[in-house]
């Protein structure tokens, strides 16, 4: 349901709509975001886990395979969560406000077949100059792990042109409000990795099945592909790929996209730079790195990126005089803020407090072991420092791509990542060293590190915005009864952790996090929040209680 909003407009005989979506109808999209983002990521952590259970943390194979798939996973988050979202999805979604579907349409074909040569030419320079993309993705590699590497990613390099163009996918349907099949579709490529994992690790050296594992995933991204390609035909009936660089929407797609890369995909590309310096840590450290990324990106994803996701089409529609889109933009920022902070500080204190719990519950089996949990442990907790800041920062970046300004979030997306690099040589090689512990701790001071500079790049997004729209903030008392129920749910959770003792990750998981949960929604539930009761509401009349 939408309220129709009439907004005059000046030097114009006529009057334009504006359609503002109702919270519930924000909250739905959302929400269906959410749901499609659940579902892929749970079957992911099956996948992580499949993995895990043959390779453990410290072996040759488990780095060489975490650092080959960072260029695929790179490339096709940042078209996918930044690029397109950002620069294609606002001019799609203005040209469709404004009644102008065909020229709509060239655009997404336009987007395509552009798309299809830069896929191409990337796939060929990928496999051709491997050895160079390794010495740069980790130059503290060598001997019989760097071979490793390089064979991997020339299996892997194919499967980057795939996810992008599933990406354009995603970027459509995204417009159309079909938000569900878009982030439902990586379950196919996690289902695909999964089998061959399973299949071949029953006889399959090391060497051999992380091989048939990187095929898996090349598989896999077709199908995630395939999956979503019929409904977009659908949707654009008169698709026909083509080649268009002068038209003016195509012109400002791409005149947004060196820009929104870089702004847009800054924590992908922080995680880039980290991985660059754990290379030079000792064994294990890429591996305990990217287990850490794959559970703490997942507040993000489902939480910030849904809320983002859902919120950016509606922003990037509205019409009016300049001081009525900054009223709308302020209404829209005040509840998406609201809604990405009640459930991401509780996600970061879980990751301090409670995150050995957690890992063990998605990692743990096979050769992946109880040392090994310590490890990704510190990697989550370092995690922790910056989630909040990341998480609301993503949805300040698109209120400044839905006003078409691309430049202000790509100058502090620069300064967040030379502080991420900057900050990461320190404590990662040379922190441990002064205060005389093992080296490996050099993982956590990374994550840490990135954290700050989340902060710092929140706070010049905020203040930059501030001064175009008006203020935007999370209130101070918000936060703080958010704060201080999720350290107290998670304090009885950890004394009923100790009062456990030694027991399977899964009955422990089982003991703690339900209750940790259920303080968390009963206490900001009496303290009145809102997203609290109404989650609650939602989750009692969808199951009938």
């Amino acid at each position: 349901m939408q309220l129709r909003i009439r907004i005059p407009v000046s030097n114009k005989l006529n009057s334009v709509e504006v359609a503002a979506s109702r919270p519930r109808a924000a909250l739905g999209a959302s929400s269906t975001v959410a749901l499609g983002i659940l579902l892929s990521r749970l079957i992911g952590f099956v996948r992580e886990r499949v993995f895990a259970h043959y390779f453990g943390v410290h072996s040759i194979s488990a780095d060489a395979f975490r650092s080959a798939i960072r260029i695929p996973n790179l490339l096709s988050t940042l078209f996918g969560e930044g690029v397109l979202s950002a620069s294609f999805v606002t001019v799609y979604a203005k040209l469709r406000a404004q009644g102008e579907d065909e020229e709509a349409e060239k655009l997404g074909a336009a987007v395509f077949g552009i798309l299809s040569l830069v896929c191409a030419a990337l796939v060929l320079l990928g496999v051709t100059a491997t050895p160079l993309f390794i010495d740069v993705i980790v130059p503290g590699f060598s001997g019989e792990k760097r071979l490793l590497a390089i064979h991997l990613v020339r299996i892997l390099f194919p499967a980057t042109g795939l996810l992008v163009m599933s990406a354009w996918c995603l970027g459509v349907l995204n417009s159309h409000r079909q938000f569900l099949l878009s982030y439902i579709a990586p379950v196919a490529l996690s289902a695909a990795v999964i089998v061959v994992n399973i299949t071949a690790g029953r006889s399959a050296a090391d060497t051999r099945l992380v091989a048939f594992v990187a095929w898996g995933w090349v598989l896999g991204s077709l199908l995630q592909f395939l999956v979503q390609l019929p409904r977009v035909l659908t949707i654009l009936p008169g698709f026909r790929p083509r080649l268009d660089f002068k038209s003016p929407p195509i012109r400002s797609v791409l005149r947004n996209f060196g820009p929104v890369f870089i702004s847009r995909g800054v924590v992908q590309i922080s995680a880039f730079i980290d991985q660059q310096i754990a290379s030079f840590l000792p064994l294990g450290a890429i591996s305990a790195l990217g287990y850490g990324q794959i559970i703490s990106i997942l507040p993000v994803s489902l939480f910030s990126m849904s809320v983002s996701a859902a919120e950016l089409p509606t922003l990037s529609s509205a019409i009016g005089t300049a001081d009525e889109i900054a009223a709308f933009l302020r209404m829209r920022l005040a509840a998406g803020l609201r809604r990405i902070a009640f459930f991401v500080i509780p996600s970061a204190v879980a990751f301090l407090i409670l995150g050995d719990i957690v890992v063990a519950l998605v990692f743990q089996s096979g050769k992946f072991r109880r040392g090994d949990v310590m490890d990704v442990w510190a990697v989550l907790a370092g995690s922790a420092v910056g989630l909040l800041a990341t998480s609301l920062g993503r949805l300040y970046s698109s209120a400044f791509y839905a006003l078409l300004d691309t430049k202000t979030p790509l100058r502090f997306a620069i300064v967040r990542v030379s502080l991420t690099a900057i900050l990461g040589v320190i404590c990662a090689l040379f922190l441990p060293h002064w205060l005389g512990i093992d080296q490996k701790w050099g993982a956590a001071g990374l994550t840490a590190s990135a954290g700050v500079a989340g902060w710092v790049e929140f706070a010049l997004l905020r203040r930059a915005l501030a001064k175009r729209i008006g203020k935007t903030s999370l209130a101070p008392s918000f936060a703080i009864q958010l704060w201080s129920v999720a350290v107290c749910g998670a304090a009885i959770a950890y004394f009923i952790k100790l009062g456990v003792g030694t027991a399977h990750p899964i009955l422990l998981a089982a003991l703690t996090l339900p209750v940790y949960g259920a303080i968390y929604f009963a206490g900001t539930a009496l303290l009145g929040v809102s997203e609290s009761r109404n989650t609650i509401s939602s989750l009692t009349r969808r199951f009938g209680l």
